[in-house]
């Protein structure tokens, strides 16, 4: 049973990423050419990716097991954002972000 699991799951993840490039195109194609999108249908589909991305991250970072996760974790990923956008090194944005989420909880903030 969990080998099928597995397998399955793994079909599914090899479908999913190649339905990205031949989804790409196709939308070529089907507008006139063969390299590049035409500019507003990329500017579509990189709108749509950017929004995903941060519909991602807000459930992410705003719920816990379907409820409201507190102040501590956004918190944390708000100062992790806030490094990452300033470009620090990645173990520094992931241990700052651990470190304000853990401070505020370990000083009694949800």
């Amino acid at each position: 049973m969990t080998i099928t699991a597995i397998l399955v799951l793994a079909a599914g993840t090899y479908a999913f990423r190649l339905a990205g490039p031949l989804l790409r195109a196709r939308l070529a194609k089907a507008h006139g050419g063969e390299a590049a999108l035409p500019p507003r249908l990329a500017e579509v589909l990189s709108t749509a990716a950017t929004v995903l991305l941060v519909a991602l991250i807000a459930t992410s970072s705003l719920t816990d097991a379907g409820s409201f996760a507190g102040i501590a974790l956004p918190a944390g990923v708000l100062a992790g954002g806030v490094l990452a956008w300033r470009k620090a090194p990645f173990v520094v944005v992931v241990v700052a972000a651990a470190v304000v989420a853990a401070g505020l909880r370990a000083l009694g903030v949800p």
